[in-house]
């Protein structure tokens, strides 16, 4: 039995309520009562597609069909279903009341609007989770390109639900667009720029998800988490999030490490600082003790063979350590690091350069620049790797003769101060 306004109403008077507040409480009764019919039926259709639609779609051997469940598109269309109930019962309930009727009808026509929106938006989200899914979509995301279109779409959207609310034709509300086109500009300004940038960015490929960019101008020295429409977020390695806006990323410089990881390589350029003071000649005895490590063997066998036949050829005689060519321990040393460099696991050897070299003099000694890339560009590892190296490097400078220069510190002055007190008071105890 339909539960129409008027029997609502003839029920209420039994209740000896006016025959107006009656009429009104029935419209009302009647209005909750189809809301009730289009919740449940809304109910039982989701019920429906979540015990027998989604099972169906998960079961099936392709996989892509799965992100129609996970962006909600199928369950959107479950909306139709209290629309379409409300659209063919109202008028058999509200058959006496044409106001009410109209008003309904203005109500399912925007309801229409918005769920064939939510339809739109789950479509588009589905589109560039397929997207994404290839590697691609990995490389170029369609991020900001869906939210540029969600945006036109819901604008366009809104309105078509102006033009059902105000009872005018849409096409009337378009050409107004034009008079407004300047405030639009101002309003989505960000979004366009946004658009533009983020165009710019796939097409140039100048970032993505994942990369680690440094940006100090915006406070950015992270990995990116996120590239919208307007923004992108970076979470710094100290875990805060820097946003930045998409232009910026145009407009602004910044440094995209992800050439490094694409590489294989991550370059270690750090140097040793030698106290000039312990360079010199290898006179017999350091030789002797240079023959002795492992590493050394085959550059002074090749290179004490070219300094013999070179003086040899000059007649020169070697009573003095000055005369002809002779091995020094900075140049040997320099020799034992790169042989080092060149038997270590963690190094490139192949590909990328490996070089030690020799720096201009300065005030705090020789610089002895160790030039080479690890092949593990984890951020602990190179850490790791780099300081082995170094570790390593530092501890043998005394085999060579060598000590690394160091600006003296304040126990350094203090203990100067002291033995130049204890050299006075004996001065004086003397005289």
């Amino acid at each position: 039995m339909a539960m129409t306004p008027d029997k609502i109403g003839e029920w209420l008077q039994h209740f000896k309520l006016g025959e107006d507040v009656a009429g009104n409480l029935g419209i009302i009764g009647a209005i909750l009562y189809l809301c009730i019919l289009a919740l449940v039926a809304n109910f039982l259709a989701k019920k429906l597609i979540e015990w027998v639609v989604h099972p169906v779609i998960r079961k099936t051997a392709i996989k892509l069909d799965d992100l129609l469940i996970d962006h909600h598109v199928i369950v959107h269309f479950s909306h139709l279903i209290p629309a379409a109930v409300i659209h063919f019962y109202a008028p058999v309930l509200f058959r006496n009341e044409p106001a009410v009727l109209s008003f309904i009808g203005l109500a399912v026509n925007t309801y229409l609007i918005i769920i064939t929106l939510l339809v739109i938006d789950g479509l588009i989200n589905f589109g560039r989770a397929v997207w994404e899914s290839g590697p691609i979509g990995r490389r170029y995301p369609a991020k900001s390109y869906a939210q540029a279109a969600k945006l036109v779409i819901n604008l366009i959207g809104l309105i078509f639900i102006l033009s059902a609310l105000l009872g005018k034709s849409p096409v009337v509300l378009f050409s107004g667009l034009g008079a407004v086109t300047a405030i639009l500009l101002l309003i989505f300004k960000d979004a366009i720029l946004g658009l533009v940038a983020g165009f710019q960015l796939s097409v140039n490929n100048m970032v993505m998800v994942g990369d680690w960019i440094e940006m100090p101008a915006r406070g950015a020295d992270g990995d990116i988490i996120d590239v919208s429409l307007t923004t992108v977020k970076v979470q710094n390695f100290d875990k805060t999030i820097t946003t930045i806006p998409t232009y910026a990323l145009i407009s602004d410089s910044f440094k995209n490490w992800r050439g490094m990881s694409e590489s294989g390589g991550r370059r270690i350029k750090r140097s040793l600082f030698i106290d000039m003071r312990t360079i010199r000649f290898a006179d017999k005895d350091l030789l002797e003790h240079f023959k002795r490590i492992r590493l050394l063997r085959p550059y002074l066998e090749a290179k004490l063979e070219e300094i013999q036949e070179f003086n040899q050829g000059f007649g020169i005689t070697m009573d003095e350590l000055i005369n002809g060519r002779r091995l020094t321990n900075i140049g040997t040393f320099r020799a034992y690091c790169l042989a080092y460099l060149r038997n270590h696991p963690k190094i490139h050897q192949e590909g990328m350069t490996l070089l030690v070299r020799q720096l201009a003099p300065g005030a705090q000694g020789l610089p002895l620049e160790i030039y080479v890339f690890t092949n593990d560009t984890a951020w602990v590892s190179y850490e790791d790797i780099q300081g082995d190296i170094f570790d390593h490097l530092l501890s043998v400078l005394p085999e060579f003769g060598l000590s690394p220069y160091q600006a003296p510190s304040g126990a350094d002055l203090e203990k100067a101060g002291s033995m130049i007190s204890r050299n006075e008071s004996f001065a004086e105890y003397s005289s």
